[in-house]
């Protein structure tokens, strides 16, 4: 398929916002009387990270209409995230608990967001003819189909207009068992839509694609195998990624990106995840720095796959759903590796 000059345009999330509310200091749910409160989403946190990078961004989702949805609405915007297209109707923003792990207790999810604004959309409810007018990227993931029939339906009509329209879309699987509820399997689903993607990012390849022998992708040579089965599968795709995050406490995982592009597979360095702060988001922080550096250097893989992994190391020290740092603090992480210096 011929894109075209679609690279030149902004580029369109869509999926869920929640609100997270975790305890402080690494607590238990049941050991605290405070929560920490953060707005984020799969699809919203990589529209914030592009954003702090400089990329034109319009992040696409439905919102109640009360002081909560206004609030998710300025979040957003404070970061130079475009909501021209946000939806209003529903009763409830969706919700999330997160209890930080430390040591070797990891970390604990639980979702409140049964019949919130986005499972309840009406599915004709975006006009993506409007939306996609001055697009060239269109960002997905595998959450929304997970969360109810209608955002199923949503989700797959957006991604047909975006191929109508000539978009390049990519998609980051994100499993979630606990969110596949309505009667649907992943299995049933992704495969399709995969179908129609560009680029993806394929952690959990086997649960959401219905290909149980491929390997864990642990570590990178055992990525690099499952990128290039997938691409067997899915010859449309143009570039396939995947993290490899080796852990023996939750407190110092090593992280790894591989990128397969035309054939052959890249490795970024790996890291060391000395003292986290927050892990939540960190594939999210990857995806949109494969994003950025596709769009930025799309001839240049090797490059693109480490400023992916560093996007997704930095964000392991910034709290919160959302990569905030910026291009310079990027390049400053890749020319050392380190990131403990002190910018005086």
């Amino acid at each position: 398929m011929n894109h075209g000059n679609s690279m030149n345009g902004r580029v369109i999330t869509f999926g869920e916002s929640l609100l997270r509310l975790s305890p402080p200091n690494h607590r238990r749910w049941r050991q605290t009387q405070v929560f920490e409160s953060f707005f984020g989403g799969a699809e919203a946190n990589v529209a914030v990270s592009l954003a702090c990078f400089g990329v034109p961004v319009q992040h696409v989702t439905c919102l109640p209409d009360n002081d909560l949805g206004v609030a998710c609405l300025q979040s957003l915007r404070q970061y130079g995230v475009g909501t021209d297209f946000i939806h209003f109707s529903g009763e409830r923003l969706g919700l999330y608990f997160l209890e930080n792990g430390s040591g070797m207790r990891p970390s604990r999810v639980l979702y409140d967001r049964a019949h919130s604004s986005f499972a309840t959309m009406d599915e004709d409810a975006i006009s993506w003819s409007r939306v996609f007018a001055q697009g060239g990227w269109f960002h997905w993931s595998g959450i929304n189909p997970a969360i109810s029939a209608v955002a199923a339906k949503a989700t797959a009509k957006a991604v047909e207009s975006a191929r109508d329209n000539d978009l390049i879309i990519s998609c980051d699987l994100n499993y979630r068992h606990s969110l596949w509820q309505w009667g649907a399997s992943p299995t049933s689903i992704m495969p399709g839509l995969v179908e129609q993607c560009d680029v993806l990012v394929a952690n959990t390849a086997s649960l959401m694609l219905g290909l149980p022998d491929l390997p864990a992708g642990r570590n990178p040579d055992e990525a690099g195998e499952v990128l290039s089965r997938l691409s067997g599968r899915y010859p449309q795709l143009k570039q396939i990624a995947m993290t490899c995050r080796e852990t023996t406490s939750a407190e110092n995982p090593q992280y790894t990106g591989v990128l397969w592009h035309a054939g052959h597979h890249y490795s970024s360095p790996t890291y060391v995840l000395n003292h986290i702060v927050d892990r939540v988001g960190a594939g999210d922080a990857f995806m949109a720095g494969l994003i950025y550096g596709l769009l930025s250097y799309p001839e240049d893989p090797q490059r693109i796959v480490d400023f992916a992994t560093a996007c997704a190391a930095i964000k392991h020290s910034i709290p919160g759903d959302a990569n905030i740092a910026n291009i310079e603090e990027i390049a400053q992480l890749l020319a050392s590796r380190k990131g403990f210096d002190i910018i005086r």
